[in-house]
């Protein structure tokens, strides 16, 4: 309980799910809430002389239960056990792993597919101007700009953020100036510092000015943005190799939709129960990220004639070859949502059946490259050459996955035969320790002519032989005795010891070494998260 109140008061404004054994446990007041959001017991136990609420669930029902917790406003700090439990060890290492917001997820049960999951970063500066960043951490796509707060308020009704950071000290202003219906999370003044906020740009970047991405004059936009990098980092999100680029938003491009026009036109959302929105009306897109665009496409429409007239030309085209677009639908369902996909790399949290996955979006752009490069149509043969099947990416997924893995990688059978010599004899261990076994019974039969020898196995010594006490008086010197049973002797041999060894220790042999060799695999992805990430887009 020392433990849990030290953790607890790193982050007491979060509800912390605490790892016991096979149990994530809430305690006090988290405990309360935790018990009435999710229908689970609340239960008393006793510390050393003061009774503490309890309420836990099995540590298998976390996807049921935690993307509850999010839902009903709350943050959700997860405290994982950071090491094996031994017999030498009382209490084990424990330590937040992540914090999960509204406005941070990458699960997909607190996602939508077709929208965009932003958190959003305001600074507010001198002369009602703002700098502002939107950032999905499911996807990499990170947005900046800065304007006047109406421009500011515009875009907050289009992209509608799931959470908004500012500095404590504009709580009021904040609520003030864009109403209530926002889920917010205040930070210190000091977050908001130029200084602070654009070393941490410069360093997640790795460059030495921001000129490349167009912002390094948007002084408010970097300190927003900065903020949102620092608010990852204190909730334990600091895996973001997938955040590439930074992306400047200019006002001049598109058609600034206020909040009535976008409500009173029911662009995204219908203003009568059971009506349906323009954005349901125009989305046939075959794919999450295509329907995520589209709904951009419709909350920011474009100003300039040529790129309209180059959209229209697309779709014109598209229209008239019915053959090719029927092609491009079947590879743009196959490829998903490889956007999302990718990003679930960095953090570690890609399963084996996602990695697949990955491997056959990869395998459908080989093929769509090729057809679009083909068209007569500018726009999308330009399209088409900016493709990357990522080749080698594709053919090291097939070589070492199984062809259809399970989703979860502690039930084995994940990584390919041929990946690894040891992970290959340990399996043949597995799979012919029944034939080895009978080998051995075999050999013993003709080394000492008991017919009637045979093998058996208890969980007091393992594996074992066993005598009639006929024979008891023919047994070889080596063997030893185990057990006496009333008719019957029980012995154990040296080789007998080994196979049990290695058939015993085989099974946690291959899931340690398939765990290995698939965070290599894994790791192998990060080269390609870029232009995976291109492809997408």
């Amino acid at each position: 309980m020392q433990q849990y109140f030290r953790v607890k008061a790193k982050y007491p404004d979060a509800i912390l799910l605490f790892r016991v054994g096979d149990f994530y446990e809430t305690f006090g007041e988290d405990a309360v809430k935790a018990a009435h959001i999710l229908g689970i017991v609340l239960t008393k136990r006793n510390n050393g002389g003061s009774d503490v609420e309890l309420a836990g669930f099995p540590h298998h029902s976390m996807d049921l239960y935690m993307p509850r917790l999010v839902k009903a406003g709350y943050r959700v700090a997860i405290c994982e056990q950071l090491e094996k439990p031994s017999p030498q060890k009382k209490i084990v290492k424990r330590g937040v792993t992540e914090v999960i917001t509204p406005g941070v997820s990458t699960d997909e049960k607190l996602l939508d597919y077709k929208s965009n999951n932003y958190l959003a970063s305001i600074h507010f500066g001198a002369q009602n101007k703002a700098g502002v960043s939107f950032l999905d951490i499911s996807t990499g796509e990170f947005l900046v700009t800065e304007g006047d707060l109406t421009y500011v308020d515009k875009l907050m009704q289009s992209l509608q953020p799931a959470e908004v950071l500012f500095a404590k000290k504009d709580a009021a202003f904040f609520r003030t100036t864009f109403g209530e219906k926002w889920y917010t999370y205040p930070l210190e003044e000091w977050v908001f510092q130029h200084d602070f906020a654009r070393e941490k740009l410069l360093r997640h970047f790795e460059v030495v000015n921001l000129k490349g991405f167009g912002v390094d004059n948007l002084d408010l936009a970097q300190i927003a943005s900065g903020a949102i990098l620092h608010y990852l980092e204190s909730t334990e999100n600091k895996k973001l190799q997938h955040l590439t680029r930074i992306s400047r938003m200019f006002p001049e491009h598109y058609v600034w939709l206020d909040r009535f026009t976008i409500r009173n036109l029911e662009l995204l959302q219908s203003n009568n129960e059971g009506g349906t929105p323009l954005l349901h009306v125009l989305d046939e897109t075959q794919s999450p990220m295509g329907a995520r665009l589209l709904r951009k496409w419709v909350a920011l429409p474009l100003l300039s004639k040529e790129r309209i007239n180059s959209r229209l030309d697309v779709v014109d085209y598209l229209l008239k070859d019915t053959g090719l677009s029927s092609d491009i639908h079947a590879y743009l369902k196959q490829i998903g949502d490889v956007e999302r996909l990718i990003s679930r790399v960095p953090t570690g949290k890609i399963n084996p059946r996602e990695l697949r996955q990955l491997k056959r979006a990869l395998e459908a752009i080989g093929p769509l490259r090729e057809l679009l490069v083909q068209s007569t149509n500018e726009g999308l043969a330009g399209r088409g050459e900016r493709l990357n099947p990522c080749t080698s990416l594709k053919e090291k997924i097939e070589l070492e996955l199984v062809e259809d893995p399970p989703v979860n990688l502690s039930k084995g059978g994940v990584m390919a035969v041929g990946v690894s010599l040891e992970l290959d004899k340990l399996r043949d261990i597995i799979s012919n320790s029944k034939q080895l076994l009978v080998n051995i019974q075999q050999e013993e039969i003709q080394k000492t002519s008991i017919s009637s020898l045979k093998i058996g196995f208890n969980n007091v010594f393992g594996y074992y032989l066993e005598v009639t006490n006929k024979y008891k008086n023919e047994v070889p010197e080596h063997w030893i005795r185990k057990q006496t049973l009333t008719n019957a002797e029980r012995y154990v041999t040296q080789e007998l010891k080994e196979l049990e060894a290695k058939i015993l220790g085989a099974e946690e042999k291959i899931l340690n070494l398939e765990e290995d060799l698939y965070n290599k695999l894994v790791a192998a992805v990060f080269d390609f998260i870029e232009p995976v990430q291109y492809n997408a887009q």
